[in-house]
């Protein structure tokens, strides 16, 4: 039996779409386990905290699930393990998935700054309180994001219409929290508090500040998926 008899069966016996690239680039094969792992790694942080709290009576899952770090974490779950899965069998993203990549980049720079310049060393109250998940939440996993974007190649060009579908979860979630704050008192962060030290004037300081902030890194993130999209995906 020749090359080209073995060739023939093995086409016909696995269709074209599950057969895997052979000549996915290496950093698309590195990542791609990366992204399995590390999606992973998030979701059992995130069971690891409900845990600590269930055990310490201070489970609040109305609460719990209302920060935007967890609500972006559940999406970082997501999309890191469709990605894994992308780079397994595609040389390059969607155009989609490329936008929905735009947006959690954005909300993971965010998420990190925040965490870093805001909340760090504010101690937890009601429970333990473990460190490591806080830490791979806000730290790590940002880290992590923005090198997948800068060194993976692969991405298809996202276009500046898409600009809509990053910054439209945090203008629902930013409505949502500060009608149920103002109806509940509660509200996931210190920052939005209109009866804290600044008052509304302060909390107004932060929406604009963190929105255009957003903005920006998105912006960002767009303009550099349009450059060289053709070199990168042959590295």
């Amino acid at each position: 039996m020749s090359a080209e008899d073995i060739l023939v069966i093995v086409t016909k016996t696995f269709p074209p779409a599950l057969a895997v690239p052979t000549a996915n680039p290496p950093l698309r094969r590195i990542f791609r386990v990366l992204r399995l792992a590390l999606g992973l790694l998030i979701l059992s942080a995130m069971i690891t905290q409900i845990v600590d709290q269930v055990t310490h009576d201070a489970f609040k899952p109305v609460e719990y699930f209302a920060y935007f770090t967890i609500e972006s974490s559940m999406m970082n779950v997501v999309v890191l393990l469709v990605g894994g899965l992308f780079a397994l069998r595609m040389r390059r993203d969607t155009e989609l998935f490329t936008s929905v990549r735009v947006a959690i980049f954005s909300y993971a720079v965010v998420t990190g700054a925040v965490y870093n310049l805001l909340l760090r060393g504010i101690p937890a109250t009601g429970y333990a309180g473990l460190q490591w998940p806080n830490e791979i939440m806000h730290v790590w996993i940002p880290i992590f994001i923005v090198i997948d974007w800068f060194v993976v190649p692969g991405r298809a060009r996202a276009p500046w219409r898409q600009l809509w579908l990053v910054i439209s979860y945090p203008i629902a979630w930013l409505v949502f929290t500060m009608v149920r704050g103002a109806v509940s008192g509660w509200y996931p962060y210190p920052f939005l508090e209109p009866s804290g030290r600044g008052g509304v004037g302060s909390v107004l300081v932060y929406i604009v500040g963190i929105a255009a902030f957003i903005i920006a890194i998105a912006s960002i993130a767009i303009g550099l998926s349009r450059i060289g999209v053709r070199r990168r995906v042959d590295q």
